[in-house]
């Protein structure tokens, strides 16, 4: 029996000592609530402080991240040039488009010199044939004694422009050779017929008014219409 009751102690110790210790036992004032009593248990259960380590990192690699700072190289530089003349480009063609969608819808339209003109009085030209007006209105303004008449410089062969050649008095067509007297008259070449005049009269200052839009002609084989109203100006 005495052998049975020193085990039973000596199993008592050792369950004692096995066992973790309890928190010693501390005295409470007379008359505390039972909330400050939770609360004074709770504040000695939370007084030792525990490591923290942050969600989704292991222990080691929190570890190496507090003590070591990792550098990254910086993003290379954007090219802005590159870009600039892509815009640059692609707002030129927009442009372009627009201004051609809107040239679409504008009238198309030549311009042609007026064919209606003053060239002075009849007294500034001279007897003969006066060519400062070709390269300007492609007439010659033909004067003789009795009355003044322009001459359309245009060849009835293929509509070439003579040349006045004052050496020989007449005027020769450089493309074929048709020639013509002092007044247009045809007389040499594949020419079917004279030169056409053009319309003139006085205005109310006495100036010389020509419409080359009105011609007066004289078809092969057909009347004259040189001496008709408005195709000379008597003098």
């Amino acid at each position: 029996m005495e052998v049975c009751g020193v085990d039973s102690k000596t199993n008592q110790n050792t369950s004692t000592e096995g066992a973790p210790a309890a928190p010693p036992s501390r005295e409470v004032p007379a008359g505390t609530t039972p909330a400050a009593r939770l609360n004074e248990g709770a504040a000695i259960a939370t007084s030792t402080p525990t490591p923290t380590v942050a969600k989704g990192i292991s222990k080691p690699v929190a570890a190496k991240a507090t003590g070591a700072v990792l550098e990254t190289a910086p993003d290379p530089p954007v090219n802005k040039m590159r870009r600039r003349i892509v815009w640059a480009s692609v707002a030129g063609f927009l442009a372009t488009s627009f201004l051609m969608f809107v040239r679409f819808f504008l009238p198309r339209s030549i311009f042609e010199p007026a064919t209606k003109f003053r060239i002075g009085f009849p007294d500034d030209y001279a007897i003969g044939v006066d060519t400062k007006w070709q390269q300007q209105y492609r007439i010659w303004v033909d004067k003789t004694p009795e009355r003044l008449f322009v001459i359309y410089a245009r060849c009835t062969h293929l509509g070439c422009t003579p040349d006045w050649k004052a050496s020989e008095n007449k005027f020769k067509c450089p493309c074929h050779g048709s020639g013509y007297d002092s007044e247009g008259i045809n007389f040499e070449g594949p020419a079917p017929r004279p030169m056409d005049r053009a319309y003139v009269e006085k205005d109310a200052e006495g100036q010389i008014v020509v419409d080359t839009g009105r011609l007066f002609k004289w078809p092969k084989g057909e009347k004259s219409e040189f001496d008709n109203q408005g195709a000379f100006i008597q003098l």
